[in-house]
């Protein structure tokens, strides 16, 4: 745990100077909305206790708290390391933690009611990319037999088409092939489902009207949950024959000589949405001003992280290396976090955006995100009936809270701290992207019509289908 010093004292009269500006602007004729931070208005509540899981993605906190952006917002945060994602959310939900470095597909989930059942919402997107699929040696060896080569070196990216054969030959053998992923929700999953869907492998269905969540149903490959930093050992232990997981984890298989990461989220759709940082929706209206400072820390954190072309990133990694965030190598962490990602041992290649945290508009919450994640729970079978669009609509909208971005970023601008052009324009966007078709399949994806996307796959549910 880290906790940063109330400074009481200091605290009160930081209020009191606040107190006296505004009358002084009040006297001088002026308003005090001339000012973005009496614009916003103090935090309701100062001191804060937000949780994570250890990642590398979580470091706009790390950030945020280390080069003290929270306490330029008048905020004296606690960070405090989760044991699990679902521990982390529950957290979130009673009120022991006023927000968290979630998984994106957690708020969304919780708010349909797949799982625990509880209205969340993200009004800040923590990093693009950052995701990679390892297999163990053995696994490697058999799909090596089908990969392209040139050079010597395997053709990237490599498609799930070259996994085929290995998982056909196990389920000959009578042998389930399991490999792992971090949660239900969780962008990983949806990933390796994806990955594995667009290689000809089912990764199996959900039926929660059924009370089935494990998955399983119709699986070629068996996916079940692991805890990130157990991925390794797992995979070593042979329980698992491969997984889907942040930084370092994908990292460290091959630092350990046990596994080799075959293809970053990067390759299976270009600029994807990750992590996202949560707060429960009865929260963001008891506390508005608190979190929407809470969000402007956490830009300046995003920002120093993408600034100068990745400058910052060799400090970002000691400071994420401390045992109170992600406790890992150093080595281990700027292996993607400095813009190289190792594939198999001694094949190491630059992949500059691995870890995007601002540029590309990072932290924008957009509603089509949001409606990526619907589509692929319903194509997986976690929403279990047919929506019309209008509902991933209205559901990325009760979620997604760019309005809330919006003053935070606006703030930032007036006060100096960001330029305008490094943001959408408030005044036109509208949440939505442009079509996308950087996928691995060569699927187009568009966030006004999921319907129609569903209807694209050969593999998952769409329609009226019930399982």
């Amino acid at each position: 745990m880290i906790a940063s010093t109330p400074l009481t004292g200091l605290k009160k009269k930081m209020k009191a100077l606040a107190c006296g500006l505004s009358l002084a602007f009040t006297a001088a004729g002026l308003s005090a909305h001339s000012v973005a931070a009496a614009d916003i208005g103090w935090p309701e509540k100062e001191e804060l206790k937000f949780g994570f899981i250890k990642l590398t993605d979580m470091a706009p906190l790390a950030i945020a708290y280390e080069k003290g952006f929270f306490e330029d917002e008048g905020l004296y945060v606690t960070l405090e390391a989760q044991a699990n994602w679902k521990v982390l959310l529950d957290r979130v939900i009673d009120g022991q933690l006023d927000g968290a470095h979630m998984l994106a597909g957690q708020p969304l989930g919780a708010t349909i009611g797949f799982g625990t059942e509880a209205h969340i919402v993200t009004a800040f997107s923590m990093d693009l990319n950052g995701n990679g699929i390892t297999v163990s040696n053995t696994v490697w060896e058999e799909m090596k037999k089908h990969i392209p080569m040139e050079n010597g070196q395997p053709v990237h990216p490599i498609k799930a088409d070259y996994l085929k054969p290995v998982v056909d030959s196990y389920r000959a053998q009578g042998k389930p092939f399991k490999m792992g992923m971090v949660f239900p929700v969780s962008t990983h999953n949806y990933e390796l489902r994806y990955w594995l869907a667009a290689g000809g492998i089912h990764p199996g269905y959900y039926a929660p009207h059924k009370d089935d969540n494990s998955g399983l149903i119709d699986a070629q490959a068996q996916l079940s949950v692991t805890p990130p930093p157990q991925m390794p050992a797992t995979m070593e232990a042979g329980t698992i024959y491969g997984y889907c997981v942040g930084e370092p984890w994908n990292q460290q298989a091959v630092f350990k000589g046990i596994g080799v990461p075959v293809i970053t989220d990067y390759e299976i759709w270009k600029n994807n949405p990750e992590k996202v940082f949560g707060v429960s929706n009865e929260w963001a209206e008891k506390y508005p001003n608190t979190h929407i400072r809470v969000v402007k820390a956490m830009i300046r954190a995003a920002m120093w992280l993408d600034e100068n072309n990745n400058a910052n990133r060799p400090e970002a990694v000691k400071i994420l290396a401390k045992s109170t965030y992600v406790g890992a190598d150093e080595a281990v962490l700027a292996n993607s976090m400095t813009g190289t990602f190792e594939y198999e041992k001694g094949d190491k290649r630059d992949v500059p955006d691995f870890n995007v945290f601002f540029r590309y508009n990072a932290t924008y919450p957009y509603y089509s995100d949001a409606i990526w994640y619907l589509t692929q729970m319903r194509r997986w079978g976690q929403i279990s009936e047919n929506k019309p669009d209008s509902w991933y609509i209205d559901m990325a909208k009760k979620v997604y809270r760019p309005d809330i971005y919006a003053l935070a970023a606006k703030a930032l601008i007036e006060e100096g701290k960001a330029n305008a052009v490094d943001f959408p324009d408030f005044s036109t966007e509208s949440g939505f992207k442009p079509p996308q078709s950087e996928f691995i399949d060569g699927v187009t994806y568009d966030g006004t019509q999921p319907n129609a996307y569903l209807e694209s796959f050969s593999i998952g549910l769409k329609g009226d289908t019930v399982l």
